[in-house]
């Protein structure tokens, strides 16, 4: 008679999107075949599938799971303080700091992405597209709260600051300039309050 199997136990769709998730982000989508994922999700063939019917499919997926783990991360921040835009935008940039200055930051997961596969009708490319432009609302919500004169312009200066600290935080190690991205956004945001004053 068999074990029965224990409840909480992840579906062989979890394993699967789990294995990719850290085989796709670590070593590169492109450098990381069906048969990895299956070896290190321990599932047959069929069970990935069945569940993805393409390497597009689990691309997406793997993308759509980053895009919540992301959002996940952004709420944590900005609920520190929700009636405070100033201290949510400080509290975001010390946290990406932190982030892309940690060892196991391999880079923004949607710029790899749109690195790596750069026709625009790949099924990865909306969620990562999706992912950036959720960023760019969200970010203007918190610009806006600041009642600068020039809330589009700052709101693509911290746009490209954080996309610089992912490229960085990337390309040159966590000893990069990465950690710089705090400062540099403390004084964007003081220049622009600064414009304000009469």
């Amino acid at each position: 008679m068999s074990k029965p199997e224990p409840i909480d136990k992840p579906s062989a769709r979890d394993r699967i999107l789990a294995a990719a998730n850290e085989l796709f982000y670590q070593e590169g989508i492109r450098a990381i075949g069906i048969d990895t994922v299956i070896e290190k999700a321990g599932v047959a063939k069929m069970s990935l599938y069945r569940a993805f019917p393409s390497k597009d499919d689990l691309i997406a997926a793997f993308l759509g799971m980053r895009d919540g783990l992301y959002w996940e991360w952004w709420d944590g921040v900005v609920a520190r303080h929700p009636d405070d835009p100033r201290q949510q935008l400080t509290d975001l940039f010390l946290a990406l700091a932190k982030r892309t200055s940690s060892p196991s930051y391999r880079g923004c997961p949607f710029v790899n992405m749109a690195v790596e596969f750069p026709d625009h009708g790949h099924p990865g490319r909306a969620v990562a597209e999706a992912n950036k432009c959720e960023l760019r609302r969200r970010m203007r919500g918190l610009v806006d709260g600041l009642g600068v004169t020039s809330p589009a312009l700052l709101t693509d200066q911290l746009l490209l600051l954080m996309e610089g600290a992912y490229s960085a935080g990337n390309s040159l190690s966590s000893n990069g300039s990465s950690t710089a991205v705090a400062s540099a956004a403390e004084a964007l945001i003081s220049s622009h309050l600064r414009e304000n004053c009469p």
